[in-house]
């Protein structure tokens, strides 16, 4: 079986990163007193050189392509390999999916959503809505995945646009005390019912505790549109899909993004 039909399905498909995120054994610190690593501790040639042996730099097919990325295309390799011939976690990073190219598009439109202020980009995968909110002008960003190799991506990916890359946190952090944050943005997250849950408490507490705006980006995925986090949500903006971003996602067609308000 194929990389691109084994792993690459819609992330309401997907049970393995959530298991990685309820597994992965890291002490939690609060984001203020973590130890995130900036971009230098990503700089293992080995794997740098694979990544950019196996994946390709692209800016087309998706919402912003004035955001250039290293993703797996069909002229990859391991798009075409079975699945278990791939040496590392599962490549969600390798995707740009529909949701983080909805929050991507909005805030390079929008830029006073983000300038000078601090940003979380939550589950970050390949980093584009972190790229985009640097572009944007904010003042402070840190992305989040459990994901090592994602650390490296969004380093690489950073670089290819021409940005110093910014801090990078490979831990769980939705256990943990809540740092203070202007905007949390988190896209193709909710595609888990019980990760869902963990998700709407967090963002909850995140807002109660220090008023951090949160957008949440979508595009319409099951567990997303019938979870009770839809009681408090207000749409903000709906793109449609670039047709490659649909042919990838099983043929969903729009991508929205959500301001939370509970």
């Amino acid at each position: 079986m194929a990389l691109s039909l084994g792993w690459k399905a819609p992330r309401s498909r997907c049970g393995l990163l959530l298991q990685a995120v309820q597994s992965s054994g890291l002490l939690l610190f609060p984001c203020g007193r973590c130890p995130w690593r900036g971009a230098g501790s990503f700089s293992d040639p080995e794997k740098k050189a694979f990544l950019e042996e196996n994946t390709e730099v692209t800016s087309s097919g998706s919402l912003t392509p004035e955001i250039q990325l290293r993703l797996l295309t069909p002229r990859c390799k391991f798009w075409w390999e079975r699945a278990d011939l791939w040496p590392h976690s599962d490549p969600y990073w390798a995707i740009y999916w529909p949701g983080g190219q909805a929050l991507s598009r909005y805030l390079l439109d929008n830029p006073d959503v983000v300038r000078r202020k601090s940003v979380l980009d939550l589950g970050s995968g390949c980093g584009a809505t972190a790229i985009a909110a640097k572009m944007s002008g904010a003042s402070r960003i840190l992305a989040n995945d459990i994901d090592p190799i994602a650390g490296m991506a969004i380093t690489l990916n950073c670089e290819l646009n021409q940005l110093n890359p910014f801090p990078i946190l490979i831990q769980n952090i939705l256990n943990l005390e809540q740092d203070k944050w202007d905007l949390i943005v988190l896209g193709d997250m909710f595609y888990d019912e019980n990760l869902a849950d963990s998700l709407h408490q967090w963002l909850k507490n995140c807002f109660w505790t220090y008023g951090t705006r949160i957008l949440i980006g979508d595009p319409g995925r099951p567990q997303f549109s019938g979870h009770s986090i839809q009681h408090h949500l207000h749409k903000v903006v709906e793109y449609s899909l670039p047709e490659p971003t649909r042919q990838e996602n099983n043929g969903l067609t729009t991508s929205t993004v959500w301001d939370f308000q509970p």
